[in-house]
């Protein structure tokens, strides 16, 4: 398989920001408020748009707001007998020089580059961390599975407004961990426009998601709660979404937002309103049909309908060529049964899941936040030995 890191002309192609799109593939209501922030905030004589790294909890989950332009999610292994917190402190300490002194380390302006950091099943383990609900995923229909690119050790997610900041601290930080003995399992570049709301995805619709809008929300369905070593870390669950995307824009007009449940025109929802409204599940037509239909996937995928709760979604749009394009899916949620009932539900019934194929996928616990004082993964690697 061909991965990002394996063809240069993919990189070309993001730093030229090819196809500014994102598919989010969920069918909620597009222009959902933005969650609050949580986290310090610059310090005074910091430009503006600066995120810092150090706080809390990381950046790059719920601050910045809005999700940067550009990303690239990585992924990596650890070699046996290596030590997690050594790994993890070192890396800590990359990001805070990237994220903090770009100038120096990159040679770029400061900006608002963020890094975040997930450790996944096999550390958490040795660290003998017990996560409610567990972190391995179960296989879902619709998978293309390679070894490289099921499950890893360490996720690592670079997100900047500028595309050559991202790809450069990528690089910088493979570096760091290659040093430290851990390889790359597969690596992804996206893309997404600039501001919130509605976006044209890659199917042609606006699309948009309807994330946790408030602190409480995000308290609730986000963050590990207190106490607990994990208290301020997340479940992150990446996976790269292969769309025929050719395919779907075969379908007639008319299908197409059948398959959707939204109107292409303007995104507002079949049951009726405006673009920003909910949708009505229950709305039916004279000959009392659904009028969103029983298998579009914004039905399939409603949280209502899922029962499984939200995720906060920072997705991006992908595109390695023609035949490898889609979507970079990114979700934080407390409990990875958010994840697993909902993709269950798409599986047992969900007309856009014959055009998706999922190439890459693992499930990760970001870890707390961190700081000079306090070292990456210091709370967590603890009592490894």
């Amino acid at each position: 398989m061909t991965t990002q890191s394996d063809n240069p002309s993919v990189v070309r192609r993001a730093l030229l920001g090819v196809l500014p799109a994102v598919v989010s593939l969920s069918g909620c209501r597009s222009g959902a408020p933005t969650p609050p922030a949580s986290g310090p905030r610059p310090a005074d004589g910091q430009p503006p748009g600066v995120v810092l790294a150090s706080g809390p909890r990381q950046a790059g989950v719920d601050r910045p707001t809005q999700p940067q332009t550009h990303a690239v999610v990585s992924v990596y292994d650890l070699p046996p007998g290596a030590d997690p917190a050594r790994v993890a402190a070192r890396l800590g300490e990359a990001v805070l020089e990237l994220t903090g002194k770009p100038r120096i380390a990159l040679g770029l302006e400061v900006g608002d580059l963020t890094v975040t950091v997930g450790a996944g099943p096999r550390l958490l383990a040795l660290a003998r961390q017990d996560v409610a609900g567990g972190l391995e995923l179960p296989a879902f229909a619709g998978e293309e599975r390679t070894a490289r690119a099921w499950g890893g050790d360490l996720l690592v997610q670079t997100c900047a407004t500028d595309p050559v900041a991202v790809v450069l601290a990528d690089t910088h930080l493979s570096a760091q961990l290659t040093s430290d003995g851990a390889s790359r399992r597969w690596s992804q570049t996206g893309f997404r426009p600039p501001g919130g709301g509605a976006v044209r995805n890659l199917l042609g619709f606006p699309d948009g998601i309807e994330n946790p809008s408030t602190r409480a929300d995000l308290e609730r369905e986000v963050w590990l709660p207190e106490p607990t070593p994990l208290a301020d870390a997340t479940i992150a669950v990446v996976r790269r979404l292969r769309i025929d995307v050719p395919e779907f824009l075969a379908q007639s007009p008319a299908r197409q937002e059948e398959v959707i449940g939204r109107r292409k025109a303007d995104g507002a929802p079949l049951s009726g309103g405006a673009p920003a409204d909910r949708l009505d599940l229950a709305a039916k037509s004279a000959r009392g049909r659904y009028l969103v239909p029983a298998m579009a996937h914004a039905r399939r995928a409603n949280p209502n309908a899922t029962g499984s709760g939200r995720m906060l979604r920072r997705g991006y749009s992908y595109h390695n060529g023609p035949a490898d394009q889609g979507l970079l899916f990114v979700g934080f949620q407390r409990q990875l049964r958010t994840f697993t009932a909902t993709q269950r539900r798409l599986d047992d019934g969900d007309d856009l899941m014959r055009f998706v194929t999922a190439t890459a996928s693992g499930a990760f616990l970001i870890l707390p936040g961190f700081s000079p004082e306090k070292p990456l993964g210091s709370g967590v690697f603890a009592g490894h030995r």
